[in-house]
């Protein structure tokens, strides 16, 4: 539209543009403090001419000004994608060193209380024994260093297994977790598909959204595929949580009873499918909290409780095996010195001999006084060197721990600062926005000024001759 009047239809789309682009920067400013608040940015759109003028009629115009051509999240998805990634490994790392860490606190080695000084003690209580025959003060002292190596044991394995029954809370935890976040995303999808239809802003939306899916990854290391319609559909080893508006469960098939005992068997996850009631097997080696805390079950934990059993039953085999070759101080060949349940070694480690004069410290027969026996016994260290080599071996593990996290970080900490750059909010930018956007404003509405000021002459000075 040509004319005087269209002056004033330019400059009016002038002042709605920047209406609402004052209206976004005020909206980033006031959220600069909200979690997972992505900046918004206006892009304008300049209005020409129709694309399709009345018959026999023909544009004259020069431009009808600015319109909005949508409010946008500043945000990438490579990014999203990526960072979701990211967190998942970083949880999974984190939780498995935080696990691993408080192991390694319940083992206490070195240490002067640890089962490895009490292994030593005990040799060296062997030797004592062989040094002094006549009396019953280092037979005494050999039989409580015994049950403090056994105490020792016990008590570390029972750390162990309560930090199993532990994790196995946690299990259950996480996964009643995973349930309720898949169900609010699933939720938030169905809004998203209305908002997008309606035609309404799903910008908040978006951001509940992408919260949900990120704390997804972090717990199971899941995948998400963005949709058409801007929903999320999330995966976790190739078996679906999330699809569309419809949420599936996240169940522990085996492991884990309903009680949270163990069960017996390794710790499997599953997803049962909402619409069919089938359970899908979800594949080893998840990332996430969950990722770590079943690898712990499944692997860390076991293996150290089979290395302890391992050391239990070559220190039991050894002593009971040399004892069973002495003699006693009444002159009988000696009997099993430690007992224990083979399905439990560790844990059920006992000292068999209560009697001081039941200690087969003498190589010969007859109640001869001698103590070869003694010394030979004390200088058996098989169970000394096994347990050594797996304390080691699980140092290594725990610092090898420590350092993937670490590492981690630093890569978790640059896709954030490379997210943050894009979608965070700058208090600075957007007050300089914020400052050009209203100069703007003032300019059109100096525009209409102009205007009716021209009107005014046309209208009420023309013709006029003073």
């Amino acid at each position: 539209m040509s004319g005087s009047f269209s002056s004033l239809n330019t400059a009016l789309s002038a002042l709605r543009y920047n209406r609402v682009a004052m209206d976004v920067a005020s909206a980033n400013i006031a959220n600069v403090g909200t979690k997972g608040y992505a900046r918004r940015q206006v892009s304008p759109e300049a209005v020409g001419a129709p694309a399709q003028p009345a018959m026999w009629s023909r544009w004259d115009g020069a431009g009808d000004g600015v319109r909005v051509a949508s409010v946008d999240r500043m945000t990438d998805l490579l990014l999203d994608v990526r960072a979701r990634i990211e967190h998942g490994h970083q949880s999974y790392l984190d939780t498995r060193a935080a696990v691993l860490d408080r192991v390694e606190a319940g083992i206490g080695e070195p240490g002067d209380n640890g089962v490895a000084a009490a292994l030593a003690d005990f040799r060296q209580g062997w030797h004592d024994v062989a040094n002094d025959l006549s009396g019953d003060a280092a037979r005494s002292q050999l039989l409580g260093r015994a049950n403090t190596l056994t105490a020792a044991i016990n008590s570390q394995t029972r750390n162990v297994t309560t930090e199993a029954s532990d994790q196995r809370a946690k299990l259950q935890a996480l996964v009643a977790e995973v349930n309720i976040v898949v169900s609010d995303l699933a939720a938030t999808n169905k809004n998203i598909v209305v908002a997008m239809a309606n035609g309404t802003d799903a910008g908040v939306l978006l951001d509940q959204r992408d919260q949900l899916a990120m704390r997804l990854s972090e717990l199971t290391g899941a995948t998400a595929k963005q949709g058409p319609e801007g929903n999320l559909d999330v995966s976790i080893g190739g078996v679906t949580l999330v699809s569309g508006s419809t949420a599936n469960k996240l169940v522990i098939s085996t492991g884990v009873t309903a009680g949270g005992e163990a069960d017996g068997s390794s710790v499997t996850l599953g997803v049962l499918d909402s619409s069919t009631s089938a359970t899908t097997a979800v594949p080893a080696g998840s990332r996430g909290e969950i990722g770590a805390v079943t690898d712990v079950l499944n692997t860390t934990l076991p293996n150290y409780l089979e290395g302890l059993n391992e050391v239990v039953r070559t220190l039991a085999d050894q002593v009971n095996t040399q004892h069973g070759k002495g003699y006693d101080a009444a002159g009988v060949l000696g009997q099993d010195f430690f007992s224990f349940d083979g399905t439990n070694p560790a844990l059920t480690l006992t000292v068999a001999i209560t009697d001081v004069n039941k200690i087969a410290a003498s190589s010969q027969p007859g109640g001869l006084v001698d103590g070869s026996n003694a010394s030979t016994l004390g200088a058996l260290d098989g169970a000394e060197s096994a347990y050594q080599r797996m304390v080691s071996g699980f140092g290594s593990d725990v610092a090898s721990a420590r350092r993937l996290a670490v590492n981690q970080q630093v890569l978790t900490q640059q896709i954030d600062g490379s997210r943050e750059q894009l979608s965070g909010v700058s208090l600075d930018e957007e007050v300089m926005a914020l400052m050009s956007h209203q100069r703007a404003f003032e300019a059109a509405s100096r525009v209409i000024s102009t205007v009716d000021s021209m009107l005014d002459t046309l209208i009420n000075r023309t013709g006029l001759l003073r």
